[in-house]
């Protein structure tokens, strides 16, 4: 149960990593037509989850709860294009030094999903239970975000968070045996959304 509680705890809204200024290309996505509605929103999350940043972030964290030095490193030259670096680098490190004051751990300039796996193996919570709470809550900031952008009402957002907490579930799975190698990423429109909404001059959010 401790471990259940620090987790919620470090992946919740309040947790100060700005976690709600990122939309992961979503606010582009949104521009360029590609989500508009629930069942669209839908389809675009999963492949994140399955193909995309979701997968890409859980073979880091794993990675990063196994202490595999170079984590830190492939995690920054895997990030495709400058928002996204900017979102990870930017969360992982405010997550380090929240992290660092609150329960002693080391306060460093980290990539989110780096960041969380060191913190976890360092409190010996399980990484099953660690991969599968980051992805759900990577879920449901995505979602909380589109809400602001596409009209998806709140129990339409609510199903789509019960119907993909299975597929969270099942990345979180495969990651748990995975090694950098496993490392890939094949959502390619929401790898070039990210990249577009670089360029974009009026933005509702970061990335």
């Amino acid at each position: 149960m401790d471990d259940v509680l620090t987790l919620a705890q470090w992946l919740s809204p309040a947790y100060p990593v700005g976690a709600f200024a990122y939309a992961h290309g979503l606010e582009q996505a949104v521009a360029d037509g590609f989500v508009s509605d629930a069942a669209t929103l839908e389809a675009w999350l999963r492949d994140v989850l399955e193909h995309g940043g979701g997968w890409s972030d859980a073979v880091l964290l794993a990675a990063a709860w196994r202490g595999d030095a170079q984590a830190y490193e492939v995690a920054r030259a895997f990030a495709s294009g400058e928002g996204r670096l900017i979102e990870t680098l930017e969360q992982g490190t405010a997550f380090a030094r929240v992290t660092g004051a609150v329960w002693g751990t080391d306060d460093a300039q980290l990539p989110m999903p780096v960041a969380l796996g060191q913190a976890a193996a360092a409190r010996a919570i399980p990484l099953d239970l660690t991969l599968a709470m980051y992805l759900q809550s990577m879920l449901t900031n995505l979602v909380s975000a589109a809400q602001r952008l596409a009209p998806v009402g709140q129990t339409e957002a609510q199903g789509i968070v019960r119907r993909l907490t299975s597929v969270a579930r099942d990345v979180a799975e495969r990651a748990e045996d995975s090694t950098l190698e496993d490392l890939s990423s094949v959502a390619w429109l929401s790898d070039i959304a990210a990249m577009r909404h670089e360029m974009k001059s009026v933005k509702v959010f970061r990335t």
